[in-house]
């Protein structure tokens, strides 16, 4: 009925699968959870410990193919109709989890449960990516639009994911999802949307946060450059606008007032209480320089 599929990265994954493993027993349902190890070691010895439990699989390479690839071999080990996607570094927030997407796994469908986070977590470390994440991210399934997709928490009949797959030649951090999402759309699946959330717990401080930004940023970039992705500009608010402002002849002036501003951008962005107008200020003008690199 359902495979659990967990691409990990150097993340301890043990209460996770002890949660979706107690949950998915209680349900009397047939089930697997597979834990792929993406070239990480950081808590190798403790992932492959709790995969020591019924219906559990532990899988490992020794190289990192990357976050695509990742979770395209994982559908590939997958025993079962339904395939139940989540980032390792969630966790169970309901009691309920496995029962809400149980009650999916009777057709095809695309399913989005949606990513919250610690009310009560308020370090100034992470408060850059705490500001993203519960404006941006943590939404209701009614807050969310129809074409919202993430790969955060989300069930896939595998019968459609067969049919996609994950764009393999996508490397670095960033947009796979997006790709993801628009070819689901493109061959007609709606997105339904839950409220069945995972906490994110991954929390990286803000100068990590800010360079993970650059590197999609770089991404984004890359991927509009190759001309393969036309609707990237349609999907993506800062490909937008920077359409606007290369079309403008605006590119150096921004370019210019990044290598002027960046620095005190920086500073106040990784700030107890930064701005995410200017997060999204920051973007624009650092693909703006990047783009005219040669």
């Amino acid at each position: 009925m359902l495979s659990i599929l967990i691409p990990i990265y150097n993340h301890n994954v043990t209460q996770l699968i002890s949660d979706l493993h107690r949950q998915a027993t209680d349900q009397f349902i047939d089930f697997e959870i597979i834990a792929f190890e993406d070239g990480s070691v950081l808590h190798y010895d403790q992932n492959k410990a709790i995969c020591q439990k019924l219906n559990c699989r532990h899988i490992a390479s020794e190289k990192n193919i990357g976050r695509s690839a990742s979770r395209n071999l994982l559908a590939r080990e997958a025993r079962y109709d339904h395939l139940l996607f989540m980032d390792c570094d969630a966790r169970v927030c309901s009691d309920h989890f496995i029962e809400k997407y149980l009650a999916f796994c009777h057709e095809e469908c695309v399913v989005i449960g949606g990513t919250a986070y610690d009310p009560d977590e308020h370090n100034p470390a992470y408060s850059l990516r705490l500001k993203y994440g519960r404006e941006r991210e943590a939404r209701t399934a009614a807050e969310r639009s129809k074409n919202n997709f993430a790969t955060f928490n989300f069930l896939i009949s595998k019968t459609i994911f067969d049919k996609i797959s994950f764009d393999e030649s996508i490397r670095g951090y960033g947009h796979e999802d997006m790709l993801f999402g628009h070819q689901l759309k493109q061959l007609g699946y709606e997105f339904i949307q839950i409220e069945n959330p995972l906490i994110h717990t991954g929390l990286d401080e803000n100068t990590v946060f800010l360079k993970k930004t650059e590197e999609a940023t770089a991404n984004l970039l890359k991927l509009h450059k190759t001309g393969r992705y036309p609707f990237l500009t349609s999907e993506s608010t800062l490909l937008r606008k920077y359409s606007t402002v290369q079309k403008a002849g605006l590119r150096p002036v921004m370019a210019m007032l990044y290598n002027l501003l960046a620095i005190g951008m920086t500073s106040r962005l990784c700030s107890p209480k930064p701005s995410l107008w200017l997060f999204d200020l920051y973007k624009l003008l650092f693909m703006c320089q990047l783009s005219l690199k040669k």
